[in-house]
């Protein structure tokens, strides 16, 4: 049935409602579309609720500041390290500030050899309960992987090359699977009220430099993208890991470095990020950080990723003033997530102040400036 209008006014009414009913149509398509565009699309399909509100709690953090992070912030510090038969819950920092860190750091070398205790003598059982404690107070955690060399069972920093044996074809390929099945009963085991928890998991780090096994000249761009791509494969599929966000790190960059070199693809990597650390030069270091910052936030901003300072540190602290005139105008208005410093392992190696340290006035400085968010401050964010 068709109706003809012989008014014009009625009729010029009627077609400018359709013509704006259709614009409306349009346009709400169009930002619908946009809005599905931005949205994250994680390494797993199927990852964990925990992770995917890890994700936004970290994206949230980003927009207000950077949250701050200690490597083995609870397993160790200067003159104390846990009782592995009572668990005593502290750290340097909150002995500092009177909070803790946001961010966790954890390492897992050793897990692929089922030994009881990490490269760093911390206990994987006590591991665990501090990662399940950090994860109860809001705490954000982050693990690392200093895995020996499968080849000739050496360390970490055995610089053999090893990578082609363990990508498939390769003569230890079993021996890397048996590893990662390892690491990933453990990472499943890690549970709060039945949920699993969240974790960023950052292996093979700083692959552009000649330190590691897995690192430049030591194997090939394209073997480091196989072994990342296939050890992502292994735990989300063939464990069934899910409450993984995966972080990729190179070091440092020099003028010649590719930051994407060794990049196994964007459905391989959630978040970005970049070690640097400060070795007495801090013209020099602030100069990267920087420039280096500034290149991942525009990859990451061209990826819709988020992207962090993922390992930084001055050791023993010298310089005066450190974090409060040295670091924090470099990060202000970087958009990182979060910065996470080394370990306080001995007196002439931590990167942390500790209680009577020279630092100490300027930490608790830095603690009070607008961007560092501790533990505290992250728990008052609202997502």
């Amino acid at each position: 049935m068709m109706i003809y209008i012989k008014n014009n006014n009625l009729k010029f009414y009627c077609k400018s409602v359709l013509v704006f009913m259709l614009m409306i149509s349009f346009y709400s398509c169009t930002s619908a579309q946009k809005q599905k565009e931005k949205e994250p699309l994680l390494v797993d399909e199927n990852a964990s609720e925990s992770c995917l509100n890890l994700y936004q709690k970290l994206s949230e953090i980003s927009k207000k500041g950077f949250a701050i992070g200690h490597q083995d912030a609870t397993s160790y510090g200067i003159s104390w390290k846990q009782n592995d038969d009572s668990v005593v819950v502290k750290s340097d920092v909150n002995e500092v500030v009177g909070d803790f860190p946001a961010v966790y750091g954890f390492d897992l070398g050793r897990i692929e050899l089922a030994s009881d205790r990490n490269l760093d003598s911390v206990s994987f059982v006590t591991m665990k309960k501090l990662m399940i404690d950090a994860h109860k107070k809001g705490g954000i955690i982050t693990i690392s992987w200093h895995a020996d060399n499968p080849t000739t069972d050496g360390d970490s920093w055995d610089k053999t090359p090893a990578v082609a044996d363990i990508i498939k074809g390769g003569k230890h390929r079993a021996k890397y699977e048996l590893w990662v099945k390892r690491m990933a009963t453990f990472i499943k085991s890690l549970k709060y009220n039945n949920q699993p928890i969240p974790m960023v998991f950052r292996p093979f780090h700083e692959m552009n430099g000649a330190w590691f096994w897995w690192g430049d000249p030591n194997c090939t761009a394209t073997e480091y993208k196989q072994l990342w791509q296939e050890t992502v494969q292994l735990l989300r599929d063939t464990h069934n890991v899910h409450n993984l966000l995966y972080a990729y790190s190179p070091n440092k960059l020099n003028p010649s470095d590719d930051y994407l070199k060794y990049y196994p693809g964007d459905d391989y990597v959630d978040i970005l990020g970049i070690d640097i650390y400060d070795f007495n030069n801090a013209k020099d270091y602030t100069a990267s950080v920087v420039n280096d910052l500034n290149l991942v936030r525009s990859i990451a901003k061209e990826k819709n990723k988020l992207y962090a300072f993922t390992e930084t540190g001055l050791e023993t602290i010298p310089t005066k003033n450190w974090y409060s005139e040295v670091l924090y105008p470099s990060l202000e208005n970087s958009g990182i997530a979060w910065v996470l410093f080394w370990r306080n392992g001995r007196l002439d190696h931590h990167y942390m102040p500790y209680k009577g340290h020279s630092s100490e006035s300027d930490f608790k400085n830095f603690e009070k400036l607008p961007k560092t968010l501790f533990l505290k401050d992250v728990n008052e964010l609202k997502n």
